[in-house]
């Protein structure tokens, strides 16, 4: 059992964040909460032109997670473990990074009310990694609306999440970089981190597999 009843994984595309959640709640019997991706149609379009269609994507996805993260308050919190695939506060991430001045305004305001209404997790789980490990990733899944993802933009992305986490102090935070970490594919791994996981702690841990945890 472990000693968080809320945890979220988060990371930049590619790093394997919906893979850990999904062997997290098998391994402890939880609840999931996978974030909805696909469904926005605004997405293959943001892809091809940002500047174009950042703010439409943008609000799409605050609104359906906002949608989701309501939807949590309709269960029963503590019967089980409940582990998701994103964090409702990184959505200011994407919208610093790609909307205008004009437009972050109007976002700011927006998600300013909203975040007020979104339940705390008790664990966040960031995953690193570099940007040329996220790519071999992302062509190796295979999904049709992220093979023309710029090298730029997602180094730029991960560089994002690096800033926004480095600042991020509103839940205990796990930091672990999965550059020589295989979680999917190698159990020992898995076990590894389920470890970390596993052991109550205040602030900003850091594990790297190389090098040991911190």
């Amino acid at each position: 059992m472990l000693p968080w009843r809320y945890i979220v994984v988060e990371g930049v595309i590619g790093v394997g964040k919906t893979s850990l959640t999904k062997l997290l709640a098998t391994r402890t019997s939880g609840r999931l909460n996978l974030e909805v991706v696909e469904e926005n149609p605004f997405l293959t379009q943001f892809y091809q032109d940002r500047s174009a269609y950042a703010f439409q994507t943008q609000i799409f996805f605050l609104l359906s997670r906002y949608r989701q993260q309501q939807n949590l308050f309709q269960h029963d919190m503590f019967s089980s473990t409940l582990i998701s695939d994103y964090l409702f506060a990184k959505d200011r991430i994407f919208a610093n990074l790609n909307l205008s001045d004009d437009e972050l305004v109007l976002y700011n305001q927006l998600a300013t009310i909203l975040e007020q209404r979104v339940l705390k997790p008790d664990l966040v789980i960031y995953l690193q990694a570099r940007t040329s490990v996220l790519l071999q990733r992302i062509r190796w899944r295979g999904r049709a609306f992220e093979q023309d993802m710029d090298e730029g933009y997602l180094n730029a992305l991960n560089a994002a999440y690096s800033y926004f986490f480095h600042h991020y102090k509103d839940s205990p935070l796990l930091v672990v970089n999965t550059d020589n970490l295989d979680f999917v594919n190698v159990p020992g791994d898995f076990d590894l981190l389920f470890d970390q996981i596993g052991e109550k702690f205040n602030g900003t841990r850091y594990f790297a597999p190389d090098s040991g945890p911190e």
